[in-house]
């Protein structure tokens, strides 16, 4: 069987390396210079850090066992169960809240390793020449592929907010015990991640995520967003000192929950996060539940 998956995130990666485990011939093919898709690190002045996904839940016994498998080669840790709430900052427990000390993309990379992964290629419409083409992206950017009915049908029933994520880089250390923190009721501010603490590194490093109302007023010009965000986390911390502000716009950041594991027209498959919760676990298993209907 030959299978092309379109999308070179955590759900298409997913998918392909449980088809070819499977016995599947499969090409997987990503629009980005890099595989990760909003499990993605980059790099400012030599380190990276995380800008889309702030960390993984791994509360699935299937991906549990993936997790395991990252942290015994060191490429993931379990990093807090413990988060502040904004007003107040009190603290509240929870799952437990994994990172990689390499960046989350790194684990993209882990499971991109050895398939046929071809970067930097537009794909304009469903490929013709392949059993069965997996779509792994946000359903408003499937349609633009023109795929069959039932395939517009489940991806014009998800619903998307755009976020822009703001990485501050200070001088130093300026906060204690910070971890992450969720920010509810604020106009411009959703959440802010020491990226220090949970990559591990200590770097004076916070991401914040704007409220999906600001992203939206800002996703032509991003970076106007940016010094909004800083002031607010300054705010938020009482913070003094100055970072520098770099910006990424996530136009199709977080999705409206559904119930299925994917959708399917005929040989064309949808799957990501938008089936279930959105985690990035919910995307791993919606690929491998492509992958294993596939197979079956």
């Amino acid at each position: 069987m030959d299978v092309v998956v379109v999308g070179a995130g955590i759900a298409g990666l997913a998918c392909a390396r449980a088809l070819v485990e499977g016995g599947a011939r499969v090409r997987v093919l990503e629009r980005g210079r890099v595989v990760g898709g909003r499990l993605a690190s980059k790099r400012y002045d030599g380190r990276y850090a995380d800008i889309g996904a702030a960390y993984f839940v791994a509360d699935d016994a299937e991906f549990a066992a993936q997790a395991g498998s990252w942290e015994a080669r060191g490429l993931a840790r379990a990093w807090t169960d413990t988060l502040r709430v904004y007003p107040g900052g009190e603290k509240t427990t929870g799952p437990v809240r994994w990172a990689a000390p390499g960046g989350l993309r790194s684990l993209a990379a882990d499971l991109a390793d050895g398939l046929d992964v071809r970067l930097s290629t537009q794909v304009g419409e469903v490929p013709a020449d392949a059993d069965a083409v997996v779509l792994a992206m946000p359903g408003p950017q499937a349609v633009r592929l023109d795929p069959p009915p039932g395939i517009v049908a489940a991806a014009n029933a998800q619903t998307w907010q755009p976020v822009i994520a703001a990485v501050l880089t200070y001088p130093e250390r300026g906060w204690d015990d910070l971890r992450g923190a969720f920010v509810n009721e604020h106009p411009v501010l959703a959440t802010v991640c020491d990226d220090g603490d949970r990559r591990g590194d200590r770097a004076p490093v916070l991401v914040a995520h704007s409220t999906a109302a600001l992203a939206a007023r800002h996703l032509a010009a991003p970076e106007q967003a940016g010094p909004i965000l800083a002031a607010a986390v300054a705010e938020l911390l009482g913070l003094a000192a100055t970072p520098r502000v770099d910006v990424h716009r996530w136009t199709y950041a977080q999705p409206e929950p559904t119930d299925a594991p994917y959708a399917q027209d005929g040989r064309v498959w949808l799957c990501g996060d938008a089936f279930g919760r959105p985690r990035v676990q919910t995307a791993w298993l919606s690929g491998r539940a492509v992958a294993r209907a596939l197979l079956a």
